[in-house]
């Protein structure tokens, strides 16, 4: 780089996307640590939460909500299935299609990660005001509604 152009890190956009990339690592080891005692991970916790929220949706729906591909909910479901956290049974209509739902079990253990979850958050940001939060939050809803409508294509043309 010649002395008149500027580093990415010099670039306010690059430093606030490496604060959300670091804050967001730092959170996903925070939350693995606070709810290891319950004997799970943060893709568990992804997937009961999904549930809990979402009850009956297909396999294929979670694995699109969650952003990841068929193989890892393949490794994951089981996991839980076996602890008697989830269930999973085909669709009335096709019986192709595997229902998600979760157990008396699941759904405890679920609101118990929340509380942890929650309660983490809540400490983190006690000391940011709710408006900022928010723009925070937009500004991301924002960046996901971008990054959705492009296409590979788009992303290759801008790298």
């Amino acid at each position: 780089m010649n002395k008149n152009q500027a580093f990415p890190w010099d670039h306010p956009r690059f430093r606030s996307w490496i604060g959300v990339a670091r804050a967001c690592q730092l959170m996903q080891q925070a939350v693995t640590r606070a709810i290891a005692d319950l004997g799970i991970k943060p893709p568990h916790l992804d997937i009961l939460v999904n549930l809990y929220r979402f009850d009956g949706i297909s396999q294929q729906e979670l694995a699109r909500k969650l952003l990841v591909g068929r193989s890892n909910m393949s490794m994951l479901l089981p996991q839980l299935e076996k602890r008697d956290l989830i269930l999973r049974k085909a669709d009335a209509k096709d019986k192709r299609v595997l229902r998600l739902s979760l157990t008396h079990a699941g759904r405890s253990l679920t609101e118990q990660a929340m509380i942890i979850q929650t309660g983490l958050i809540d400490r983190i940001l006690s000391q940011t005001p709710e408006d900022r939060c928010l723009q925070v939050a937009e500004s991301m809803e924002d960046i996901i509604r971008i990054l959705q409508t492009m296409d590979a294509d788009e992303v290759a043309e801008d790298a």
